[in-house]
Formats: C-alpha cells, structure tokens, sequence
C-alpha cells in the first residue's frame, strides 16, 4: 500500500473532495451564525440604540451653544450642563403651564371624533350635494364609541400601569440626558478617539467628515426646531382666536408633522386643524386653510431662509424618500432621523465627491450664434 490510506482524499460522487469545500462550508455557517447573533441583537437592543443615536443629534444640536459659552469661558462641561438645565426647565414649565390642558383636549379630542366625523360628513352631503351614511363612514373608519373607549383605555393604564410607565419614562429621559451630556463635553475627546484609530493620513478626512456631520446635522435639526416652535405658536394662537377647540394639541401637531414629514407635512398639518374646525363652523376651516396657506408661504420666503441659511439644502424628493426608507427600517424613530442624516451625507458627498464638466454629444447641433 502507498502510504497511510486514512491520509488519502475522500471521493465524492467519484471524485476528489475539494481542498477549499469544507473551510467554505465552515465560512458560510460562520457567517449565517453571526447573521443571526447580530439580527438577534439589534433586534432587542434597536430602542436603545435609537436612543443614543437621538443623544448623538440632540449634542450635535447643542454644540453652537455650547461652543458659545466655552468661548465666553466657562469649562465645557460647565457649559453642557447649562445648556441641558435650561433645556430641561423650559420644558418642564411648558408641561406645568400646559401639561393638564394638552391632555384634557386630546381626551376630548378622542372622545369627540365620531361625532366630529358625522358633521364633516353631513356638511358634505349638504354643499356637494351627496349621499354618504354617516354611520357608514364612521363604522369604516372605526370610530365607534365602543372603539374609542376602549383606545381611550389603553392610553389610560391603572395605577400600577401608569407608575411603572411613568418609572420607564424617566429612565429614558435621563439615560437620554446622560448620553448627550458626555457627547457633547466630551466631544472633542471622541473625536479624537475615533481619529486614532485611522492612519495619519486619513485622520484629516475623518476629522472634516466629523465636522461636516456635526455642522450640518446640527444646524438642520436646530432650524427645524426652531421653524416647529413659531409654526405650533403662530397657529395656536390663530386657533385660539378663531375659537376652534382643541387649539393646543393642533397647534402642536401642525408645528411638528409641517417641519418634520417634507413635501406632503405641510398638509398634513394643516389638514386636521381644518376637519375639526369644519365640524362646527365650515367658514372656519375655510380660514384655516387660508391661514395655513399664507403662513407657508411666509415661513418659505422670509423665515426659512434666514433660520435655515446654513443648512443644507436637501431636494424635496430626496428629502421625502429618507423619510419614507427610515421609518420603513426603523419607525417613526427613523423618519425622525431620517432627514438630517441624509442631510449630513449629502455634504459629505458634496465636500470629497468629484464633477465633471458637461461633455456635449457629437450629434447635438452647434448652436445657434447670438
């Protein structure tokens, strides 16, 4: 015999196994199995992730104001930590002023919708001359009072329930402030950590690409902020005066869903104010679209460009498909982030990407002379 035959390849199907055969089988079990830890992973850990990632944009968005204070000479942490308490102290007086008068109108608003969804449509058989049921529309839209009841419920936990939300609710916000607390004072040391761990030469790619990040991502964020605060007051104010209920939570849904869901937010948020109103009175939700018209177009010409003036400027498609894509993947967290994410790669493109002049095609006639 030529040898040890325990040292002679196995045949398959009459052939010689490959060398490679089993370390590709070996590869490709590996990799499903990390596939699967790392699904596994996500999956259980996507809520805290999203919650750092929040922390991440909100220091990115505080980072001007931070930048400010340390130059007047306060030590950064310092400076962090004043910007986070008044943060904090504005909202809470916002919750104290406003808090039980939200809460009573989106009640309201809840109990109410049935009855509010019988008016629009009985206001619409009287001027378009229709024939819709009302019961009908109602019941298709599951708006009854047994329904809403029970949603009502649901929003409403017991006791025990509402303490253990409430309890869950206060670890998130002050994980959420913790993280963005050592994100923004201890900024530059992370950015110095994760430039080490590039070669020199690309440590300045990494350091302008941070920059850009931070500039951008911050200043989108910080003027979307800033446009929902004077929309959701503008409004509430007008809805205030004009006597339609529910002002409060409609102000503050106008204000948010018109700065955050591009192209179609603006009628969206404006869309809801003008149902409730055409329940009581239609010619206040005439006035409300009207209202909301005008403002758009102010807030286009005069107040976003001074607010937004150094932002990035993101097409309206691009900036509706991000938010189309994030919420797909991640919910309502990632059409949230969506836009200043895509507004953060975009300059970043922009900054390293290369153009290339317009070469004319050969069969294009030569124009005419001026």
């Amino acid at each position: 015999m030529d040898g040890d035959p325990r040292a002679r390849p196995r045949r398959v199907d009459g052939g010689r196994e490959p060398a490679w055969l089993r370390r590709g089988v070996l590869v490709v079990l590996v990799a499903v199995a990390g596939y699967q830890v790392v699904s596994w992973a996500f999956s259980n850990l996507r809520g805290f992730l999203g919650l750092v990632f929040l922390a991440w944009l909100f220091s990115v968005s505080v980072e001007p104001l931070v930048e400010r204070l340390e130059r007047l000479g306060l030590r950064r942490g310092a400076a962090t930590g004043l910007v986070l308490s008044a943060l904090v102290a504005a909202l809470a007086g916002f919750v104290a002023a406003f808090g039980s008068l939200l809460v009573e109108q989106l009640t309201s608003l809840f109990t109410a919708l049935p009855d509010v969804a019988r008016e629009v449509v009985t206001w619409v058989n009287r001027t378009f001359d229709t024939t819709l049921d009302p019961t009908d529309v109602v019941s298709s839209l599951q708006l009854s009072s047994a329904r809403i009841q029970q949603i009502v419920a649901d929003l409403t936990p017991g006791v025990v329930g509402l303490v253990t939300t409430l309890v869950g609710l206060l670890f998130q916000l002050l994980t959420f402030l913790l993280f963005a607390f050592y994100m923004s004072a201890e900024g530059p040391s992370l950015r110095a950590s994760v430039a080490r761990r590039f070669p020199p030469r690309q440590q300045r790619v990494v350091a302008t690409v941070w920059a850009i990040a931070v500039e951008k991502t911050g200043g989108f964020v910080v003027s979307r902020l800033v446009l929902a605060a004077v929309s959701a007051v503008v409004t509430g104010l007008f809805l205030l005066l004009l006597g339609v209920p529910y002002w409060l939570p409609l102000a503050l849904w106008t204000g948010v869903i018109s700065q955050f869901i591009p192209t179609i937010g603006t009628y969206l948020a404006i869309g809801v104010p003008a149902l409730i109103a055409l329940s009581g009175q239609p010619v206040d939700a005439l006035w409300v679209v009207l209202f909301g018209v005008v403002y758009q177009q102010v807030e286009n010409y005069l107040l976003a460009p001074r607010i937004t003036a150094r932002t990035v400027a993101i097409h309206p498609a691009v900036a509706f498909g991000s938010v189309v894509v994030g919420a797909a993947l991640f919910g309502p967290m990632g059409a949230l982030v969506s836009i200043p994410v895509v507004a953060a790669v975009q300059a970043v493109v922009e900054t390293y990407g290369h153009r290339y002049e317009l070469v004319a095609d050969d069969d294009d006639p030569d124009p005419a002379p001026g």
